[in-house]
């Protein structure tokens, strides 16, 4: 499975905000942002201003990592969500459906890396029946639910009680003592995570449809 190897810190001071790809220590003092604000380089504190295409470059690169996707994977979700009536909408939820955030956004993972973790070691099932497959698309009506073994429940439940996050309203959180969840419904572009909902779409589309 391809899967980024670069520091997380590092992407989020290329793009001079948390993108909190590291969980709990995104809200520690030890986050990069907080302590060093300059983009990574030598040259990173002299950086001229941003054409136009670098505009849209970082754009598009701040979506593709807060969701911890790779370009090729993201260029196919750009080509599904191109097929419905508006693509920037389409596009962002597609990426809420995926496995992954929604194991982390139902508070199973303290984050979307995390999250895939789980899902590729065997803890996560999907209708009953185990997935490794973090790039799923959920569907309304799927029950997705943590193995009913031992060390499954115990990293479930910690990341529960350590998790301040509301759950959306497309998503319901069933059980918590054996952690189970259920999409109710497709999420529109109000249910994207907050944290991203002011990413400027139409600019993704721009440069990656040229």
């Amino acid at each position: 499975m391809a899967r980024h190897t670069d520091p997380a810190c590092k992407r989020c001071r290329r793009e001079q905000m948390k993108l909190f790809l590291k969980g709990s220590r995104c809200f520690s003092p030890k986050c990069p942002i907080d302590r060093e604000a300059r983009p990574p380089g030598m040259h990173g504190a002299t950086r001229t201003k941003q054409t136009e295409y670098g505009i849209r470059l970082r754009e598009k690169q701040r979506l593709k990592w807060f969701y911890g996707l790779l370009e090729r994977q993201f260029m196919r979700y750009l080509e599904l969500a191109s097929k419905g009536s508006n693509t920037g909408d389409e596009l962002l939820v597609l990426m809420e459906r995926r496995l992954d955030n929604v194991v982390h956004r139902l508070g199973f993972s303290p984050c979307r890396k995390g999250a895939r973790q789980l899902i590729a070691h065997g803890h996560v099932m999907l209708n009953g029946r185990k997935c490794d497959v973090a790039s799923v698309l959920v569907k309304p009506g799927d029950i997705i639910k943590v193995k009913p073994a031992a060390r499954s429940l115990a990293l479930a439940r910690l990341n529960l009680q350590q998790s301040g996050e509301p759950t959306p309203d497309y998503l319901e959180r069933i059980n918590s003592e054996e952690p189970e969840g259920k999409m109710n419904r497709l999420p529109t572009r109000g249910d994207v995570d907050p944290r991203i909902a002011d990413v400027r779409v139409q600019l993704i589309i721009e440069i990656a449809t040229r």
